[in-house]
């Protein structure tokens, strides 16, 4: 019997854990034993069956092991997670699920997988200021679930290059960005993920807007863009063509993969010392002096410690 109102609504997540419930309950289990079952805690059980809280993608993988279904409850869960998206969307979730490759250049903010969650809601907030606390928490939660795609057993790799534009747009504030930035350090050290920084002083960029190339499984490639309303996907061979041709220009134009974590460490530093950081002017020179290799200077007095700023050389 369906633990609710008649007539009201029923959540994706809500939906999924009855469903849940009705099979627990139709091998006469408590949540206790189905817990058991699927080696994780009844109160987790609970909340997955009240609808609360989403299922994880391996949550649902044990139910399916456990009730002997053929992946219904994954896929069940899978159209629960996506349902929160506009139907524009889910291409690109589709493209991400199964890709094993992907090559993304970002202009303006970091790309979604990549996002904190105080960064996330700090966009999200930006752009939908009318809606509830409550509907932007269930937008980042959507966000938050597609990291679940480091967890499968072969995740794609991974090549990110951030325009250094992105690193400098104090969303949410220095706080968030702190974290933010701190976050990227962190993922940047997956054997799955390449990080690069394309920089401001540098040449003009080979294409102007964001974008992602996703190669699928038999090594096909698809060209995936947003506009303003919505997103579309191009399988078009003369344009992924020259899309990949742009990302290769971007990326011979971007700083090393090591400069490109030295900036980031820069710029994290200059949010932690200055309320409201601007770009800077590097030197790639001066940034292996940050790395370590500082020659010994004696002081006559104490003195306050200062940022130092860096413009990285122009190319040659």
């Amino acid at each position: 019997m369906l633990d609710r109102s008649p007539g009201e609504p029923l959540s994706p997540a809500r939906e999924f854990g009855e469903e849940i419930k009705a099979a627990r309950e139709a091998r006469g289990w408590t949540q206790e034993q189905l817990a058991e079952a699927l080696h994780c805690g009844q109160p987790y059980v609970s909340k997955v069956e009240r609808g609360e809280q989403l299922a994880s993608a391996a949550f649902a993988m044990q139910c399916d092991r456990v009730f002997g279904t053929p992946g219904t409850y994954t896929r069940m869960r899978q159209r629960a997670a996506d349902a929160g998206y506009p139907r524009w969307f889910i291409p690109f979730l589709l493209l991400e699920r199964e890709a094993r490759a992907v090559c993304d250049y970002s202009r303006v903010f970091v790309l979604g997988i990549l996002q904190t969650r105080e960064y996330a809601e700090a966009i999200f907030r930006a752009a939908h200021p009318e809606e509830t606390d409550a509907e932007i928490e269930a937008r980042v939660e959507e966000r938050l679930r597609r990291r679940e795609l480091f967890d499968s057993p072969k995740p794609p790799s991974m090549w990110v290059i951030l325009h250094e534009s992105t690193l400098w747009s104090n969303v949410g504030g220095p706080d968030v960005m702190r974290a933010q930035l701190e976050h990227l350090l962190v993922v940047a050290e997956s054997p799955h993920i390449t990080l690069q920084v394309f920089p401001a002083t540098g040449p003009t960029p080979a294409r102007g807007s964001s974008f992602s190339l996703f190669t699928r499984q038999d090594k096909t490639d698809v060209l995936y863009e947003e506009t303003y309303t919505q997103g579309q996907t191009n399988e078009v061979e003369q344009v992924v063509t020259e899309a990949r041709s742009a990302f290769d220009r971007l990326r011979a134009d971007a700083l090393s993969l090591d400069d490109s974590l030295t900036l980031i460490r820069n710029v994290l530093e200059a949010y932690t010392h200055e309320h409201l950081p601007r770009p800077v002017s590097r030197d790639m020179d001066k940034v292996q002096l940050l790395r370590g290799e500082q020659r010994p200077m004696r002081r006559i007095r104490p003195q306050p410690r200062t940022l130092l700023r860096y413009r990285p050389r122009p190319r040659q």
